[in-house]
């Protein structure tokens, strides 16, 4: 329905909102246009004591505002006036984070608009107006005290397993880079997951230290409460957040099943891509967390192991669920490498995607703690069709809504 969405060319490079890593969320934020709605909004949730924030304006203000602003968990939106509402609620989907509740308030009081806007775009509600007390309280009202079913409490993110066919491959600059432009490409809200628990190196990438709680959420998930995510997560921007661990290189974490299915469900639910850097080999835990991954990235190198271990990985992953299994060749052109057509006849094909041996930048910004993305224009340009892919992002063509992809109103992949 909407060709993609890229950032305005004036957009800052690096990000003007971090939060804090205990910041809470607005229970409900509202975006209305006018007084006589903010008085129905304020009259009717009176009494459930919800600590509603109203501030006047449309959609479109909500969207230059949450780019900016952690997501609340219930949004209210005003599409008065707008000439395309559907396509401004699109584009609030890509600065929301995909656990929101969104509530619509217009002027059209058309039953097609109603169906479009609740069963394709995942809105929980709309009302059109005059709005008055009554109105609010019936419709609106259980949506915010929890009476309803959120659209998005079995959906969620898009996973993204990143898994080197053998160590050395790169697979960590994948995982890393890939997470940051996909915040920048779609403005959506991204986890980046470490599960090398011991010898994790996504941090040192960053230039950041990480949070501390992951083993003890994937050994022991009663343990882990909804404050989980804020304290063990370190914000790298305002769209990113990284969960990694540094446990001592003697200590011996034992990650379970029902740590890593608790640990994506909580993930998928506040952050619209999760993307894991999986150890390789892949582990009994890191197996779990590729299968429930709607993409699983095999990345190796250009050599005779990359090729073996690449092909028994493909294999693997083909036999364990149903997401998509891409192989990305790393190092491309190193010298002493395989050249291009070997790799491709060792694989039985070409690779999906190919990244350059860039030997003059990824190491220096791996050792500056800078991404490889802010240092290396021809790095960036390899990365971007392997980002539109797992993001399911064409180039000047048509793309399905966001709140379709994240709150379910698409058909399942």
């Amino acid at each position: 329905m909407l060709v993609e969405r890229k950032p305005p060319p004036d957009a800052p490079k690096e990000s003007r909102y971090v939060a804090a890593p205990d910041e809470p969320r607005l229970p409900v934020l509202a975006f209305v246009a006018d007084e006589q709605t903010e008085t129905a909004l304020r009259s009717g949730l009176v009494g459930v004591g919800t600590g509603l924030q109203v501030r006047r304006g449309d959609a479109r203000a909500a969207v230059r505002a949450l780019e900016q602003e952690p997501t609340p968990s219930i949004l209210v939106v005003d599409v008065s006036g707008l000439s395309d509402p559907l396509d401004t609620l699109d584009a609030l989907a890509g600065v929301c984070s995909p656990d929101v509740r969104v509530l619509v308030v217009g002027e059209a009081s058309d039953l097609v608009l109603y169906r479009r806007m609740t069963r394709d775009l995942g809105v929980a509600e709309y009302l059109y107006k005059p709005l008055t007390r009554d109105a609010v309280v019936r419709f609106f009202g259980p949506h915010i005290t929890g009476g309803a079913v959120s659209a998005s409490a079995e959906r969620g993110g898009s996973v993204i397993s990143v898994c080197g066919a053998r160590g050395g491959a790169g697979t960590t600059t994948i995982a890393v880079n890939l997470a940051l432009q996909l915040a920048e490409a779609t403005r959506g809200h991204v986890a980046l997951l470490d599960l090398h628990l011991r010898a994790g190196t996504t941090g040192m990438m960053l230039g950041l230290r990480s949070g501390t709680g992951l083993r003890v959420a994937l050994e022991d998930p009663d343990r882990v409460d909804n404050l989980f995510l804020d304290r063990s997560s370190v914000p790298v921007n305002d769209r990113v957040r990284l969960i990694a661990a540094e446990e001592p290189i003697d200590s011996d974490p034992r990650p379970s099943e029902g740590g890593i299915k608790n640990l994506l469900a909580m993930l998928t639910a506040r952050f619209n891509y999760v993307v894991i850097d999986v150890p390789s080999p892949p582990g009994v835990a890191e197996r779990i967390a590729q299968a429930m991954s709607q993409h699983r990235l095999v990345v190796m190198g250009p050599d005779l192991g990359g090729i073996r271990d690449a092909l028994a990985l493909r294999r693997l992953l083909g036999s364990q669920g149903a997401g998509s299994v891409t192989t990305v060749l790393n190092r491309a052109g190193l010298p002493g490498g395989l050249k291009p057509k070997l790799v491709a006849d060792g694989l039985g094909g070409a690779p999906d995607f190919t990244i350059p041996d860039l030997p003059n930048h990824l190491p220096r910004s791996a050792n500056l703690g800078q991404p490889a993305l802010a240092q290396s224009t021809q790095f960036r340009r390899a990365l971007a069709p392997l980002t539109h892919h797992v993001a399911d992002m064409k180039a000047a063509a048509p793309s399905p809504s966001l709140f379709a992809r994240l709150l379910g109103g698409r058909a399942a992949r």
